[in-house]
């Protein structure tokens, strides 16, 4: 499994767990589980979180082994 972070145009990011993937369905970007035997995104999928897609500026799929590091910034 993997989780996704999603950076908003209001730079707010949002931390979507357990995702599989993600698709755009329309107006909104939906992030799925879709379970361990499917590759697809079907009618058993679960939906997890959805945003409108004119607000994300970046998606980002970390693994369940990697870990963030945090970034420092100076003024």
């Amino acid at each position: 499994m993997a989780r996704f972070l999603v950076t908003l145009a209001d730079q707010r990011t949002e931390e979507i767990s357990s995702a599989d993937t993600y698709q755009q369905e329309g107006p909104l970007t939906t992030f799925f589980v879709v379970g361990s035997e499917r590759q697809v995104i079907d009618s058993w999928s679960t939906r997890l979180a959805s945003f409108r897609t004119a607000d994300i500026t970046a998606v980002r799929r970390v693994d369940e082994e990697q870990t963030l590091t945090p970034i420092l910034r100076t003024a």
